[in-house]
C-alpha cells in the first residue's frame, strides 16, 4: 500500500539509473559483437537484424544516461537547497543564543524575583513546544506524561490544561485535521519570527504526512514569510536611520543579521557603521559625564554596556582595565548612602 501511495518523484529517485544504463550498454555491446560475427560469417540478413537491435539498445541506453544525469542534477539541487535552509536555521539559532546570553548577562544583576519574571515566559514556551513536538510526532504517551506533570505543578497548571485540550483535539481529528492543526501551530511560530522552530515543525510534518499537498507547500510558505519579515525590517531600518534613532537601529540590525545575504550586508555596511559610531559616541559621552559627576553606579553600568556592545573598540579596552576601580567606587558610594539613611 505504501508503494502504491508513494509519490512519483520518490519512485523516480529510487531507480538506479546508472545501473540500468550499464545493463543496456552491455546488451548493446553483446548484440554488436553478434552482428559482427554474422558479418564475418557472410550472413548479411542476420547481421542487419542484430545491427538494428544494437542501434535500439544503444539509443535506449543514451536516453537512460540522460535521465541519470538529470536525476543526479536534481538530487544535487535538492541537497543544496536543504543545506542552505539548514544554514539559515543555524544562523537564526546562533542569533537567538546570543540574545539569550545577553539576557542572562543582564539578569545577573537582577533580584531573584525579577529573574523569575524574566524567564517564566521563556520557560513555559519551551515546555509547551517540547510537549507539542511529542504530540505531533504521534508519541502520545510521552506527550501525555509531560502534560500530566505540568498539570500537577501549580506553576504550569494553566499551561498543562491548555495543552490537554490541544492534545485531545489532535488525537480525535482526521489526518487532514491533524495536518491543519500542525500548520496552524507553524503559522503561530512564524508570527513570532521563530523560524528555526517552524522549520523543525515543517520537517516533522512532512515526515509524518509525506503525501499531504498542504504539508509539501509549507517550506515555500516559510521562505515567503521570512522574505516578508525581511522587507518589513529593512523598511523599519531605513526609517530609524533617517530619524537617527540609534537604539532602534541597533535592535533592528541584530534581527536583520539572520536574513541578509552577503551582498545585502555589504550594502548596509556604511549606514550600519555610522549607527555604531553614533551609539558608541553617545555612550562615551554618558560615561564621561557620569565619571565627572562621580555617579559611579551609572558609570559602571554604562562602562559595562560599552564593553559588551563594542568589545573591540579602544574605548572598551580602556574601560575594561578600569572596571574593578569603578566597581569599588560604586560599592563604597552605595555603602555611604546606606550609612546616611
Amino acid at each position: 500500500m505504501n508503494f502504491l501511495n508513494a509519490s512519483r518523484d520518490s519512485q523516480w529517485r529510487r531507480i538506479k539509473w546508472h545501473t540500468v544504463f550499464a545493463f543496456l550498454l552491455a546488451i548493446s555491446v553483446v548484440v554488436l559483437f553478434l552482428g559482427w560475427l554474422f558479418h564475418v560469417a557472410d550472413l548479411p540478413q542476420y547481421a542487419k537484424v542484430f545491427d538494428s537491435i544494437h542501434i535500439f539498445f544503444f539509443a535506449f541506453a543514451m536516453v537512460v544516461l540522460a535521465f541519470a544525469i538529470l536525476a543526479l542534477l536534481g538530487e544535487i539541487f535538492r541537497v543544496s537547497r536543504e543545506s542552505v535552509a539548514k544554514l539559515d536555521n543555524l544562523a537564526e539559532i546562533q542569533v537567538r543564543h546570543n540574545n539569550l546570553l545577553t539576557q542572562i548577562t543582564q539578569a545577573a544583576h537582577l533580584s531573584d524575583t525579577a529573574k523569575e519574571i524574566v524567564f517564566r515566559e521563556m520557560e513555559q514556551m519551551q515546555l509547551g513546544e517540547a510537549a507539542l513536538n511529542k504530540l505531533h510526532q504521534h508519541d502520545f504517551d510521552a506527550a501525555g506524561m509531560m502534560i500530566d506533570a505540568m498539570e500537577q505543578s501549580p506553576r504550569y497548571k494553566d499551561l498543562g490544561a491548555k495543552l490537554r485540550r490541544m492534545a485531545e483535539k489532535y488525537r480525535t481529528a482526521t489526518e487532514d485535521g491533524r495536518v491543519l492543526q500542525i500548520i496552524t501551530h507553524i503559522e503561530n511560530l512564524m508570527d513570532q519570527a521563530r523560524w528555526a522552530q517552524a522549520a523543525l515543525q515543517i520537517d516533522n510534518l512532512i515526515k509524518m504526512f509525506p503525501y499531504s499537498d498542504k504539508a509539501k507547500m509549507m517550506p515555500s510558505r516559510l521562505r515567503e514569510r521570512k522574505d516578508i519579515r525581511k522587507g518589513e525590517l529593512l523598511c523599519e531600518w531605513d526609517k530609524a536611520v533617517l530619524a537617527k534613532d540609534t537604539d532602534q537601529s541597533l535592535e533592528l540590525l541584530k534581527e536583520l543579521d539572520q536574513y541578509l545575504t552577503p551582498a545585502e550586508a555589504v550594502a548596509l555596511q556604511e549606514s550600519a557603521s555610522t549607527v555604531f559610531r553614533t551609539k558608541l559616541h553617545n555612550l562615551g559621552v554618558q560615561f564621561s559625564m557620569a565619571v565627572t559627576e562621580r555617579k559611579w553606579k551609572d558609570a559602571l553600568e554604562t562602562g559595562r554596556q560599552i564593553v559588551q556592545a563594542f568589545p573591540n573598540s579602544r574605548m572598551a579596552a580602556e574601560i575594561r582595565s578600569r572596571l574593578d576601580i569603578l566597581q569599588e567606587h560604586a560599592h563604597k558610594q552605595q555603602e555611604q548612602k546606606i550609612v546616611q539613611k
